[in-house]
């Protein structure tokens, strides 16, 4: 393997004939499928660069990307708190997933948060701008319709979350 290209944060990879991107350090992301005791989802929509555009997703962050160099429990319950307000009483530990094994190295941590309380108004930091939703899953498929209608692109973690509700 070597390295064609390194950044701040990724760089791309050859093997042979294939290519891929890896994040520094190969550094993954705690995602967390959080959910109310009122059988309600708790979304992100946030712009993403690569994309250009708008997307709905599960709260998540980067493990160690901060000097604190947390580990994945940690990252989840600060994200979770950053980005939606909300702090978990329970914690479950899903598993490691890959985000795209085709091309690239990166890796999530799942984890579903449950006892839910509101302690801030989430939005992320540094000029995230994030929005939260708070979704009924009864009326989460017509909730995604609709915001796919409007321009967003769902996230697929999002997707294979759904199956652990």
């Amino acid at each position: 393997m070597t390295v064609e290209w390194r950044g701040k944060y990724l760089e791309a990879h050859k093997s042979g004939t294939w290519e891929y991107a890896s994040r520094i350090g190969n550094m993954g992301a705690a995602v967390i499928l959080a959910l109310t005791d009122d059988a309600e989802i708790v979304l992100v929509e946030q712009h993403r660069v690569p994309l250009d555009a708008r997307t709905i997703e599960l709260p998540a962050g980067l493990i160690g990307d901060t000097a604190d160099n947390d580990d994945a429990t940690t990252t989840a319950a600060r994200e979770l708190a950053e980005e939606t307000g909300f702090e978990a009483k329970h914690w479950q530990d899903i598993g490691l997933f890959a985000t795209s094994p085709g091309m690239s190295s990166e890796t999530f941590q799942l984890y579903k948060a449950t006892g839910l309380t509101r302690t801030g108004p989430g939005g992320g930091v540094d000029g995230e701008n994030i929005v939260v939703h708070v979704v009924a899953l009864a009326g989460l498929a017509d909730f995604l319709g609709e915001q796919r209608a409007a321009g967003r692109i769902i996230d697929c973690r999002l997707v294979a979350a759904l199956g652990l509700i």
